[in-house]
């Protein structure tokens, strides 16, 4: 396991460095560190932390079945709608790896009470908006403003407790972040079926002033050293510029025929150049917006990889799912959500286990295991019928809580391993910044290749149930006999046939994700072994 005496000379910002005065780093760190809190102050602080982390990432699924109800009220399609979740996941991506920076030059609880506020601000104006175009804009807004909430969350938090409770912080967070996507579906669902669509943004508005109020009662006196650094207006320039063309290109590729359309291609060309610039700008300059150089650490590298690919199948399955039960299956919003809730039921209950035990077991053997049982999971929903009955569509996601409860916390444990107090922030900000970009990224490839390989399924289908067929036969005979002409039956029959091939098409992803699992599996094994030393876990190494 890497450890901060052994970081390569060539990392930038190294406040480690000796003082004139001959402070040796480690003592300098340790008079940086804040006493950890006890008490029903430690108690308070993380359920404010907690809450805070939970709203965020509860904003990122809430939407996800609200988005008929949102296009029909404010007259337009159901694919122009996807841009509410859309817009926000990339707007909350883009400003997550500023982090670090941010924290730096003003502090970590002054842009985290910042982040709360303006989030909740934001939530309040989209509930308010009156069409989808500034509805989008507040989402913007909304996801810009979240940006450091998260990281941040996850760094007071760990300042919070002592070194040897890291991994009980750690599973208190990650709770947070396994439950609140699920329960997004599930009470977007209920408020959109019970009361009406703003209100799944309106509900933020006590937890954010509430969360604001005990974070600044408890850390108001616990911010962290700050320095002045000049903005790095090009980095950031080239970040927006890169993952908004890649998102865009990747939500509008299918309505406008991909590569056979300019905006495409030049989207494409955008994302590839920005990229590229980008990488080469951050790696050579002076104070880079984003710290790439942490990807020097085989850990935090390989770690922060397997993260983001397995939070895009993760976060793409809680999107496709819903979609495909209300469209295809005839579920509504509610229930659609309850299907996706059972994740709870082991996720929380084994969460506090994982994190207890957390520096007695290799990280790797825990997140091996949380990936065997998402590949258990996926392939269990690769054999989905449209008459499947609840029991069948709930049961992989119950047994998804138990590899939900092992997820976070390990893969955490590998990505923050052996870093110094001063790089924690960058390397959370950075590392959520894969995670949720991932996240939108899977959500546009999902839907993307569900409806790609849909329609090629739909002609294959057509092909074999040609005129003659005694089935197609058969079922315009029946429909016919109710009353209905015969292009209402003909009606009848598309529909069935689409019916199966958008549920064949949703097998084909599933069974493809168990796949991709069973190669992270593999890849888990690449990183170092970093079960705690001397009682600390391998994330709180670096504190």
């Amino acid at each position: 396991m890497e450890t901060p005496g052994n970081s390569p000379p060539s990392e930038r910002q190294n406040v480690n460095e000796p003082s004139a005065a001959g402070t040796p780093p480690g003592a300098r760190e340790a008079e940086a560190r804040p006493e950890p809190l006890a008490g029903g102050t430690l108690v308070l602080g993380t359920l404010a932390l907690s809450l805070a982390t939970f709203m965020n990432v509860l904003d990122t699924s809430i939407a996800n079945v609200s988005i008929p109800s949102i296009a029909g009220d404010l007259g337009v399609g159901s694919s122009e709608g996807t841009w509410v979740i859309t817009s926000f996941g990339v707007a909350n991506a883009i400003a997550v790896p500023l982090t670090g920076f941010l924290a730096q030059r003003f502090g970590s609880v002054r842009i985290f009470l910042g982040s709360i506020t303006l989030f909740t601000l934001f939530s309040f104006l989209c509930g308010h908006a009156p069409s989808l175009q500034v509805l989008i804009l507040f989402r913007v807004l909304q996801g810009a403003s979240a940006g450091p909430m998260i990281p941040l969350s996850q760094t007071l938090l760990l300042s919070s407790y002592p070194r040897e409770r890291s991994g009980m912080a750690l599973a208190m967070w990650s709770m947070t972040t396994l439950v609140a996507p699920i329960t997004g579906p599930l009470m977007g669902g209920w408020i959109t079926d019970n009361i009406s669509w703003p209100w799944i943004f309106y509900i933020n508005v006590p937890v954010g002033v509430t969360c604001a109020l005990v974070t600044l009662a408890i850390y108001r006196n616990r911010e962290t050293p700050t320095r002045k650094l000049p903005i790095d207006w090009v980095g950031l320039g080239l970040l927006v510029i890169w993952v908004g063309s890649l998102q865009i290109m990747l939500d509008k590729g299918q309505e406008l025929d991909w590569f056979g359309s300019n905006v495409i291609i030049t989207l494409a060309v955008a994302a590839f150049v920005g990229f590229v610039l980008f990488l080469i700008w951050e790696l050579t300059g002076t104070h880079p917006v984003v710290d790439l150089s942490l990807f020097r650490r085989r850990n935090f590298a390989i770690g922060t990889l397997m993260m983001g690919l397995s939070y895009a199948m993760f976060f793409g399955s809680l999107v496709l799912l819903p979609l495909w039960l209300q469209e295809f299956v005839g579920y509504t919003a509610t229930q659609a959500g309850e299907v996706m809730a059972w994740v709870g039921l082991f996720a929380l209950t084994l969460s506090p286990l994982v994190g207890r035990y957390l520096d007695r077991i290799d990280t790797r053997l825990l997140t091996t295991c949380s990936f065997s049982v998402f590949m258990v999971v996926f392939w269990m929903r690769s054999h989905f019928t449209s008459d499947s009955g609840y029991w069948d569509y709930a049961m992989p996601t119950v047994v998804q809580g138990i590899a939900s409860s092992m997820f976070f916390i390990p893969l955490f444990s590998i990505v923050l391993g052996g870093l110094p107090q001063h790089r924690i922030a960058a390397a959370t900000g950075l590392s959520n910044f894969a995670r949720i970009t991932a996240g939108s990224f899977g959500t546009s490839i999902y839907t993307t290749w569900w409806t790609d390989r849909a329609i090629q399924h739909h002609a294959r289908l057509v092909d074999h149930l040609g005129y003659g067929n005694p089935i197609v036969d058969a079922v315009l005979g029946q429909v016919q006999a109710l009353g209905a002409s015969r292009e209402q039956a003909l009606a009848v029959l598309d529909r069935m046939v689409r019916q199966q091939a958008y549920t064949i098409s949703v097998d084909d992803m599933f069974y493809i994700s168990a796949a991709l699992f069973c190669v992270l599996i593999a890849m888990v094994w690449l990183v170092r072994p970093t079960r705690a030393e001397g009682g600390t876990t391998g994330a709180a190494a670096g504190h």
